[in-house]
């Protein structure tokens, strides 16, 4: 099948009132994300926020609303090609319905999905993740771009993107006012860029593995400290382990390991699960574990066994 002939499929996610109505009819109606042929919308929810049919059309774009999840099926996404033969789909997707819906379907031949964005009201968000974290996990990592709306002066942005990061690295986050204005934050860190070893606290080790990747100008050849439990694997090679943390990214049987590749000449005096302070060159290498692109690499100047933290659970707050 040709490139002319395929279908790009881009999903919006996220709860009831975040957003989503408002993020997608500005998008299908400007004309930059035109390609100049038929846009089919699939509203899988009602907000607040509705969509007008003939403003819509004047843009070249179709509606198909399902308000049922027994209704979002193959078989529907078929008739729906057949019908209305786009050129591009958009989705609003329901976040109650659970993203094993839509990640376990067979699309229709030639369509692709391009791009996952999840939206998060920043005003209620806090409460959301108390009451349904699984929910939201599940939909924002996989997402291409999660994007905070109607953030505040006191909404705890770098917060809420560490802990976006670390669920999910690949993601884009982005923060916006009620108006829609960019809003600017400033990232704190609580340890020392300028200090001959950069020294990480227990309870910093989440903020700092999220900004070692995101920011490589601040440690790319500097020195750091902190203490990390040993994983050790061979398909690492026999010089290399990681030295890292565990995460609980939404819930009690969800838990991730994280932890940067670290290179040592002493793996074989290694234990798996061990505690150790680890002091290390940070440098920024190409490497396979990073998917081939650039990511931290620790170069050990010193390794002492330690004691494991009173809190081993890590925290991007």
């Amino acid at each position: 099948m040709s490139l002319r002939n395929k279908i790009p499929v881009y999903v919006i996610n996220g709860f009831l009132e975040s957003g989503k109505t408002t993020f997608v009819r500005e998008t299908i109606t400007d004309p930059y994300f035109s390609d100049g042929g038929t846009t089919l919308l699939i509203a899988c929810e009602e907000g607040e926020e509705e969509y007008n049919p003939q403003y819509l059309k004047a843009f070249g774009n179709v509606m198909v609303q399902v308000e049922e999840k027994e209704d979002f099926t193959e078989a529907f996404l078929k008739t729906c090609q057949k019908q209305h033969g786009p050129t591009q789909v958009v989705i609003e997707y329901n976040g109650m319905w659970g993203m094993d819906l839509l990640r376990n379907m067979n699309l229709p031949g030639g369509w692709f999905l391009a791009q996952i964005i999840t939206m998060a009201d920043a005003g209620t968000f806090d409460l959301y993740m108390q009451n349904m974290k699984s929910l939201f996990m599940d939909m924002a990592k996989e997402a291409d771009l999660i994007i905070f709306n109607r953030c505040v002066d006191d909404t705890p942005a770098d917060t809420y993107k560490r802990n976006m990061r670390a669920m999910n690295p690949n993601a884009q986050v982005e923060f916006e006012r009620e108006n829609g204005e960019p809003f600017e934050f400033e990232e704190s860190l609580p340890y020392d860029l300028e200090a001959e070893i950069i020294e990480i606290e227990d309870i910093d080790f989440g903020i700092w593995y999220v900004d070692a990747m995101d920011h490589p100008e601040n440690y790319d050849g500097k020195t750091v400290r902190f203490k990390g439990m040993v994983y050790k694997n061979r398909s690492l090679g026999s010089e290399y382990f990681l030295p890292g943390r565990k995460v609980m990214t939404c819930c009690a049987d969800d838990v991730a390991f994280l932890g940067y590749l670290c290179h040592t000449k002493n793996l074989d005096k290694l234990r798996r699960g061990q505690w150790l302070m680890v002091t290390a060159q940070v440098r920024y290498e190409e490497r396979r574990e990073y998917s081939g692109r650039s990511g931290p690499v620790l170069y050990t100047k010193a390794l002492k066994s330690a004691e494991a933290p009173q809190v081993e659970m890590v925290s991007f707050s």
